[in-house]
C-alpha cells in the first residue's frame, strides 16, 4: 500500500505530520513521535512580539540594575521563562540533531522586517522549511481588506527572496475571498497553503471585567470548513495543501486527501490519544484503503476537489439551503 506524499520538497512515507503545538517543546517527546511514526515535525511558532517583548524587558532591567552590585544579575528574569530568538534557534538545532524527519520552523511576525529576518535566522539554525502564521486581526476601522491582504502578500513575496528553503502560508478562514487571495499567494511563489489556524475562544467575565481565552481541542466537526477550502484549491495552485485542524480519525485522513491535500496536521488527536495514535492512524489508513482497493493516495488526491466533480456547487450552497 502506497501511502507516500511530498510536502514542502520534501518525500514523505504518509500525510501524517505533527502540527504546529507545545507537542514539541520536549526532545523526548519530539524522540518519540518519530519513533512513532510523524512524517514531518512543526515546531510552535515564534512570535515577534515575544522576541521584541523579551528585549525590551532586557534593556529596562539592564538600565534600572546596572549600577547595582555583582549580585544584579540575580534581577534579571529567568532565560528559560521567555521564548526568544537565541532560544527558539538552539531548541530548532537540538530537535534537528535529535531527529531525521524534516523540521518545520513556525514565524509569526509583526513587520515585514521581522518577518524576513527571522526567517532567515531559522534557516540558518537548520530549518526544512519556514510555516508562516498569517494572520490580522482586522480590528483597525482604517485598514481595507485589501490593505491587509496586499501586506500579507509583500510578507511572502520578500521572505521567498530573502530565504532558499520552502515556504507555507498558514491562513485563517476569515478572507472575504479566499480562493482569489490563495491564488495569489500562489502566484509570488509560496510552496505550501496550510488551512486553518485554530482560533482561541474569548469570553467575557463580567464580575471581574477581563477577557478569558481558552483554546479547546479541536474533533472532527472542524475538518468541514478546511474540505471545502482544500477542494476550492486543489488543482488550480501550485502549492501543495496542508489541512490542520479536525483530522482525528484514518476516515479524515482520506476526506482530506480526496479534497486535494497532501499531509494533515494533526495536534488535538495526539494530545487527546498519544504519540502511539500515530500509528494506529497509520494502520487504520492502510487498511482502509486495502478494503476499497486504493493502490495509493496520489491516485485518489484531488478526486473530490471543485475541478474533478459534476456539481461544484454542492460545496457551495447545500448547508445554506439546508438551514434556510
Amino acid at each position: 500500500m502506497n501511502l507516500e506524499t511530498q510536502y514542502l520538497g520534501s518525500p514523505l512515507p504518509h500525510p501524517l505530520i505533527v502540527g504546529s503545538s507545545s507537542l514539541t517543546n520536549d526532545l523526548d517527546m519530539v524522540r518519540q513521535l518519530e519513533d512513532e511514526g510523524a512524517a514531518a515535525l512543526v515546531l510552535r511558532a515564534l512570535h515577534e512580539e515575544e522576541i521584541t517583548g523579551e528585549q525590551m524587558d532586557e534593556f529596562f532591567q539592564l538600565e534600572n540594575h546596572g549600577e547595582s552590585s555583582a549580585e544584579a544579575g540575580s534581577y534579571l528574569p529567568e532565560s528559560e521563562l521567555a521564548l526568544g530568538p537565541d532560544e527558539y534557534l538552539e531548541h530548532l538545532r537540538r530537535v534537528k540533531q535529535a531527529v531525521n524527519v524534516p523540521v518545520i520552523a513556525s514565524l509569526c511576525g509583526t513587520s515585514t522586517c521581522g518577518w524576513v529576518s527571522y526567517a532567515r535566522l531559522l534557516e540558518q539554525a537548520g530549518a526544512d522549511a519556514v510555516e508562516l502564521d498569517l494572520y490580522h486581526s482586522a480590528s483597525d476601522v482604517l485598514t481595507s481588506a485589501a490593505e491587509v491582504e496586499a501586506q500579507m502578500l509583500e510578507v511572502v513575496r520578500e521572505v521567498k527572496h530573502g530565504i532558499k528553503i520552502p515556504v507555507a502560508a498558514k491562513l485563517s478562514p476569515l478572507f472575504t475571498a479566499f480562493a482569489n487571495f490563495a491564488s495569489r499567494l500562489d502566484a509570488v511563489g509560496v510552496d505550501g497553503l496550510v488551512l486553518f489556524t485554530r482560533f482561541h475562544k474569548v469570553d467575557i467575565d463580567v464580575v471581574e471585567l477581563e477577557v478569558l481565552r481558552s483554546l479547546q481541542l479541536s474533533d472532527s466537526s472542524e475538518l468541514q470548513l478546511r474540505l471545502r477550502a482544500a477542494a476550492a484549491l486543489a488543482g488550480r495552485v501550485n502549492a501543495s495543501l496542508a489541512i490542520g485542524g479536525g483530522v482525528h480519525t484514518a476516515l479524515d485522513v482520506i476526506k482530506a486527501t480526496m479534497a486535494g491535500a497532501s499531509v494533515t496536521q494533526l495536534v488535538s488527536a495526539i494530545l487527546k490519544n498519544g504519540p502511539r495514535y500515530l500509528r494506529t492512524l497509520r494502520s487504520e489508513l492502510a487498511e482502509w484503503m486495502a478494503t476499497y482497493e486504493w493502490s495509493s493516495l496520489g491516485e485518489m488526491r484531488g478526486n473530490m476537489s471543485f475541478q474533478r466533480i459534476p456539481n461544484p456547487a454542492a460545496y457551495e450552497r447545500a448547508t445554506y439551503r439546508m438551514f434556510h
